[in-house]
């Protein structure tokens, strides 16, 4: 399993981000490789990529998503990947946008695109992109705004579980900001 950790500055509230980031569909415009996603439901999307030559068709389910705060995702089927984007208010109109992703490179193209960090290159190259859209937009094109829980863990999980993503941390009120609803983040 590989995993990638980028985070970026962005001069644009916690709201404004955010709202973009629930907007799959626009995906394409910021991210290389991603020729199309498509919404399937509210947790839903349907993803298209080709990255190096390899295209890749897969769907995804968010598996948890608080406004303003996180949205977590994993693969459904095809490519076995899963991550979340954390969103953090730095003042009125700057954001920390984080990206944690977990997923399986399968060729050997794939596996050495890894050892050499193209993984971190692209996933900061796309968040520069994000920046870079969101920033001369000045607004979200849309927004989704709805809560979805992270699944319950029970005490009869198995302890080989093949997920790596952290688990969101309890919330802490000295942390939270009542002008956006959102988390402070720690500086």
């Amino acid at each position: 399993m590989t995993t990638v950790e980028e985070s970026i500055d962005v001069a644009v509230p916690v709201s404004t981000a955010y709202n973009q980031w629930t907007q799959f569909e626009s995906f394409p415009q910021f991210m290389g490789g991603v020729e199309s996603i498509s919404q399937t439901s509210e947790t839903g999307s349907h993803w298209v990529t080709n990255i190096g030559g390899v295209e890749r068709v897969f769907d995804t389910e968010i598996t948890e998503q608080h406004p303003d705060e996180r949205v977590a995702w994993k693969s459904t089927d095809g490519t076995s990947h899963a991550g979340v984007v954390t969103f953090h208010r730095l003042g009125d109109a700057e954001t920390r946008v984080s990206v944690q992703l977990d997923w399986d490179p399968e060729t050997f193209i794939e596996k050495l695109g890894s050892v050499v960090g193209a993984d971190d290159r692209q996933v900061k190259s796309d968040l520069k992109r994000f920046k870079a859209f969101i920033e001369s937009q000045g607004a979200e094109t849309g927004a989704w705004r709805g809560n979805v829980d992270a699944p319950p863990t029970s005490a009869a999980a198995p302890a080989t579980s093949t997920s790596t993503l952290a688990a969101a941390p309890e919330a802490d009120p000295a942390m939270d900001d009542p002008e956006s609803g959102g988390p402070r983040a720690g500086l």
